[in-house]
Order: C-alpha cells, then sequence, then structure tokens
C-alpha cells in the first residue's frame, strides 16, 4: 500500500465512525493481517468476480487487487457517501458502488454482474437487527456461485453480543459450511473470521 495514503484514509476513517456511529462497527481500519485472513477466499487464478462490503477507506481492497490475476472484477458496495468519494478518488482501479449491502443483487445487476466468485465482508454485524441480518445474508446467498466463498468478521469484544450470538446462529442457517478462523491478534479490536461456502434455501 503506498504509504501516502496512510493519513487520508485515517482521516476519512475517523471522520466516517464519528459521522455514523451505528454504522461503523470498528474503532481502527482493519490490519493488513485481517485483511489477509478475509481475502483468503480470493482466488488467486483466473478471472473471478469478488464483491467486498463495506469497503470504508479500502485496506482489504488493497490486499484483495493483490491476489487477483489481470481481467478479474472487484467490486465493492459502501452505504457512506464521503467514503465512497474517497475511494474513487484514492483507488480508482476499484469499482465502487454507493448503495446499501441488502440492496446487494440490484446493484450488482445494474452494472451487469450476476453472479460473485468471493464476497468479503466487514459489516457491522452486530449494529444490525436480525431481519437486517437476514437480508443481507439472503442477498449473499443469491449471488454467490456455486464454488463460491463468503467470508466475514466478527470481533472478539462482540462475541457475547445478542447481535453476535444470533449472525454465528444465521450464519449456520444460511450456509452448509460454515469455518470460524482466527482470533487475528494483530488487528485492533482483535477479529475472528467466519467462512462460508455452499449456501442453503437459496431461491
Amino acid at each position: 500500500m503506498n504509504q501516502t495514503a496512510v493519513l487520508p484514509d485515517l482521516q476519512a476513517f475517523l471522520s466516517a465512525a464519528l459521522r455514523r456511529q451505528r454504522v461503523v462497527g470498528a474503532i481502527a481500519p482493519s490490519s493488513p493481517a485481517l485483511a489477509r485472513a478475509l481475502s483468503a477466499v480470493v482466488p488467486t487464478s483466473g478471472t473471478p468476480v469478488v464483491v467486498e462490503l463495506g469497503p470504508g477507506t479500502g485496506p482489504i481492497s488493497e490486499v484483495i487487487r493483490e491476489r487477483l490475476a489481470p481481467g478479474s472484477r472487484h467490486l465493492a458496495v459502501e452505504i457512506d457517501a464521503d467514503l465512497v468519494a474517497h475511494l474513487r478518488r484514492t483507488r480508482p482501479w476499484l469499482d465502487t458502488l454507493h448503495g446499501d449491502a441488502a440492496d446487494l443483487g440490484k446493484l450488482l445487476a445494474a452494472v451487469g454482474v450476476e453472479r460473485a466468485d468471493a464476497v468479503v465482508s466487514t459489516l457491522p454485524w452486530s449494529l444490525f437487527p436480525g431481519e437486517t441480518q437476514e437480508r443481507i445474508l439472503r442477498e449473499i446467498s443469491e449471488v454467490l456461485a456455486p464454488a463460491g466463498a463468503f467470508t466475514t468478521v466478527t470481533y472478539l469484544h462482540a462475541l457475547p453480543l445478542a447481535g453476535a450470538r444470533a449472525l454465528r446462529r444465521r450464519l449456520r442457517s444460511a450456509f452448509d459450511e460454515v469455518l470460524i478462523t482466527g482470533p487475528v491478534w494483530r488487528n485492533l479490536p482483535p477479529g475472528m473470521t467466519y467462512v462460508c461456502r455452499r449456501p442453503v434455501n437459496r431461491v
């Protein structure tokens, strides 16, 4: 990552965190260690389509980009307009979509994408009500290719929260395989990743 982008990224993150405290769940941008753990499901060969949910200032986007071969497609869905503008300015190679992950299918269809080979998320699940969690997971299940994988993060301090417990139940109901990896201690706060494959009950 270009070191000259670190300060602008941090400023953009802090601005979003203060402005949207109920949407930004992390207290700092994702670390390289967490980014590597989350992006491990991204294919390194072929020309896959990768969708990132909640890219923030783009630290995971950078790691995903390093894994992708030429001809791949990398899209990111971000709900915060200022962060969208920041990503489009600092990472023009990233196809940044302004919208809600709960409308994932429509957002991707609007840019000609029907299926994703990998979906990588840092959405703050524990802050979402149950119906929002379910809707986003349905959207992910619908766009994920049969051999694709979905990965997301939960933070250790949030594990006891009702939202985090509900997420674990919903993941196990939505996917045939759910693997928990980590913890990733070299992140603030420390996190764990869920790697999910083979959606069930696909409409």
